[in-house]
């Protein structure tokens, strides 16, 4: 993806040796090409799967989501992260904890819009630790159903959530992986390495 690269490298800040801001392109402010060819990309990725369902989290799980559910013609479901009171019964729950809010959130699915049957792509903005993808995979698994992949926008591919995620026998496919984030630089994984200050 090489729109996404060209995006990290221009307008992505690091903050630290942890933590990338990417909030003028994916998670604050939204670039809606950009969005587009990641829902292709995951699409062509994924093609293989018969998949039925997309589930994100929200909120920045929900552009690449929705973009990816259009290409493959299928519905998106978000998960929750604040309560909602039409949302209260019949409901799968989930902790979450978020590396870079640091904090545990509960995060919930209506039970009517996951069954059995659905095969589901789980797409997420960031990967870190893997919190995200695992809250969402149990989910998916609480209603008996079977999660296809986990699509991830931008990996850091220096903290452990892709590994554990292939130990626990997922398939994992980034668009974008980061190998450090060390002195206001860059570097990504298996390819030329490009500085971002």
């Amino acid at each position: 993806m090489q729109l996404l690269r060209k995006k990290v490298i221009n307008e992505g800040i690091v903050l630290s040796n942890q933590v990338l801001k990417v909030d003028s392109f994916l998670n604050h402010q939204m670039d809606p090409v950009l969005m587009k060819e990641v829902g292709k990309e995951f699409t062509r990725r994924f093609a293989d799967q018969k998949i039925t369902r997309v589930l994100t989290i929200e909120s920045s799980g929900i552009a690449p989501g929705i973009m990816t559910a259009l290409e493959l013609d299928v519905p998106m479901i978000f998960a929750r992260k604040q309560k909602s009171l039409t949302l209260k019964q019949d409901i799968y729950v989930e902790k979450v904890f978020s590396f870079t809010k640091q904090e545990t959130n509960e995060i919930t699915v209506s039970k009517k819009f996951i069954d059995p049957t659905d095969r589901v792509l789980i797409i997420d903005d960031f990967l870190a630790n893997g919190e995200a993808a695992f809250g969402l995979a149990r989910i998916v698994e609480q209603a008996g159903a079977k999660v296809v992949g986990i699509g991830i926008v931008i990996e850091k591919s220096f903290q452990p959530g892709r590994q554990l995620l292939l130990e626990a026998g997922y398939r994992v496919e980034s668009l974008v992986r980061i190998a450090a984030l060390d002195n206001g630089t860059v570097t990504f994984v298996e390819e030329d390495n490009v500085g971002v200050r």
